[in-house]
């Protein structure tokens, strides 16, 4: 859109803001083979019904393997002062993304795969973690959904005022 607000400048820092990007940026980067643990599946559709009431996000499949459900996530929340380069997520209480656990485990005990991705929108965070003081509900709902098989990934990306790409792990501390 003319106008939209993609990013701004925290100190030095360009940071992703638009939160309409994340799933095209992860689709492009599972497409390009960007994201490894997301490769060797022949399909990509986005936001496919499934579950009782929901869209995944991205929906990967191949014939010889199982489904899998891809939830992506934005990451921009970092408390530099407290906490140097640790990116975290999430920045305000989200019943939503508490659902979204709930189904990616549901998913996994109907066979098969789901994974939670964390896309870490600014280049001065080097770490992911939970931000548990904030949803305590989520940080919990994402422990339960990790012991019943949901994989956790967290990516970020590079930006510039001419854009933004994937570009590669960022450690998780979980």
């Amino acid at each position: 859109m003319r106008y939209t607000w993609e990013l701004i400048r925290v100190g030095e820092t360009l940071v992703g803001i638009n939160t309409a990007l994340p799933n095209g940026l992860v689709a492009e980067a599972v497409e390009n083979g960007v994201i490894a643990e997301l490769a060797g599946y022949s399909s990509l559709r986005r936001e496919v019904k499934y579950g009782k009431n929901s869209r995944i996000d991205l929906l990967l499949e191949s014939g010889q393997r199982p489904k899998c459900y891809v939830e992506v996530k934005n990451v921009t929340l970092s408390r530099l002062e407290e906490t140097p380069g640790l990116a975290e997520f999430p920045d305000a209480v989200t019943v939503r993304g508490a659902k979204h656990l709930v189904e990616l485990a549901d998913m996994v005990k109907e066979g098969a795969r789901a994974v939670m991705v964390y896309l870490v929108q600014r280049e001065d965070c080097g770490r992911f973690s939970i931000a548990a003081d904030i949803d305590p509900k989520y940080a919990k709902g994402l422990e339960v959904a990790m012991k019943q098989g949901v994989e956790v990934l967290c990516y970020g990306c590079r930006l510039t005022p001419r854009g933004i790409d994937v570009a590669g792990p960022v450690a998780l501390e979980l």
